[in-house]
């Protein structure tokens, strides 16, 4: 697989590979490995929500604004 990227990004990508001393291509790797078990996460998160909420637990609105402005007064 081969991925292209633009004169800008190839330029970040080099400037932070030097600075955590590594090669472009292992701090491409390392990036796509976050992105991809971020997702498998991220959509496991979704999951878990959707059936709790299926099964009737969830907040109600008002709770939810009480709780964002007791921590956030105005």
């Amino acid at each position: 697989m081969e991925v292209q990227f633009t004169p800008d990004q190839q330029d970040n990508l080099t400037r932070m590979a030097a600075a955590q001393d590594c090669a472009t291509e292992a701090l491409v790797r390392q990036a796509v490995e976050r992105l991809l078990h971020y997702e498998d996460w991220f959509l496991s998160e979704v999951d878990r929500g959707l059936a709790a909420a299926d099964r009737g637990e969830f907040v109600e609105h008002g709770d939810v604004l009480g709780m964002i402005e007791s921590r956030y007064p105005v």
